[in-house]
Parts: C-alpha cells; sequence; structure tokens
C-alpha cells in the first residue's frame, strides 16, 4: 500500500519513445505521472530543469524499449484511495510478458465482483508502462480499454511477449 506523500514541484519532460511522445512528471523524490501525448495542446510546461527522478526514469524506458529491462525500480507515487492504491500496487506485481484478465485482477484484491471497480482504477492509471496496466486484458483474451490507445497496449504486449518468450507476437 502506498502511504501519503505530499505533493511537491513538479518537473515535466518528454521523451520521443516508440511508441510516441511520452509526458514525464516528477518531484525531487518520485514519477507521479507517465503519459502518452497524442496531441500539441497536451503539451504542459511545469518547472523548468529535470530532477534526477526523471533522468532514471528516461534511463530505464529507453532500457525497457531496447528489452534490457523487465522491471522499473524507479519510485513512483499518484494519489488515490485506499482501493485505488491496492490495485496500482497489484498492476505492478504482474509479471513481464504475461497478462491477467480484469476478473483475474478482482480476485486478486479478494472481491471478484469488484471487476467494474478494478477496471475503472486501472484506467485511471496515470503512470503508463511502469505501472503495467497495459498487461490486463478482456477474460476472453481480447484487448480492450487502454487510455494510450489499443494499438500502443498491443504494441507493448508484443514487445514484452517477444522479449520474454522469443515470439513474434502475442495479438
Amino acid at each position: 500500500m502506498q502511504q501519503y506523500l505530499p505533493m511537491s514541484n513538479l518537473y515535466y519532460t518528454y521523451y520521443e519513445s516508440p511508441v510516441g511522445l511520452l509526458k514525464i512528471g516528477a518531484t525531487e523524490q518520485y514519477i507521479a505521472e507517465l503519459s502518452f501525448v497524442d496531441k500539441k495542446e497536451q503539451i504542459v510546461y511545469g518547472e523548468p530543469g529535470i530532477s534526477d527522478v526523471i533522468h532514471q526514469c528516461t534511463e530505464q524506458l529507453i532500457e525497457f524499449f531496447a528489452g534490457e529491462r523487465k522491471k522499473f525500480s524507479v519510485p513512483v507515487f499518484q494519489h488515490g484511495t485506499e482501493f485505488q492504491s491496492r490495485v496500482w500496487s497489484e498492476l505492478s506485481t504482474i509479471p513481464y510478458g504475461k497478462t491477467i484478465s480484469y476478473l483475474d485482477l478482482s480476485k486478486r484484491l479478494g472481491d471478484p465482483k469488484a471487476i467494474r471497480a478494478a477496471a475503472s482504477t486501472n484506467g485511471k492509471n496515470k503512470i503508463a508502462i511502469i505501472v503495467p496496466c497495459h498487461r490486463v486484458i478482456g477474460s476472453n483474451q481480447s484487448l480492450v480499454g487502454y487510455a494510450g490507445g489499443l494499438w500502443r497496449k498491443k504494441w507493448l504486449l508484443d514487445l514484452e511477449f517477444k522479449i520474454a518468450h522469443g515470439v513474434q507476437t502475442l495479438f
């Protein structure tokens, strides 16, 4: 479970990844946002400068996209309810190259009936890729719901599956 951390100045930078422009928002202590930028209007200019945490995050993203990193160690934090924090924490336990269904996620949380709440919280994740919400799929093994777009979800899962299993594509 995440503990409350005060929100201090956020620094923003952008990283051009294989799945498009990523906005990285961080304090001096943790990553607070990693999101996809599809429109120029989404670009935010925050505090000048780049924190050490942003530099660490960028390095780890480069390693991830090169297939050299399967788990992130950069500190992250996002504000949410106790339930949301549990969901985001559980997402981080899904192994690289594996997927689970929204039903599996709700069962892991101890309440199979919480499937909609778990899915909704999954969609509110502000730290894409690092908190791997892309690893959650439909119960029928279909690609469903991803704030970054289904094409990105497919791309990320294909990358992970290829690196983890030496196979070209999952979907």
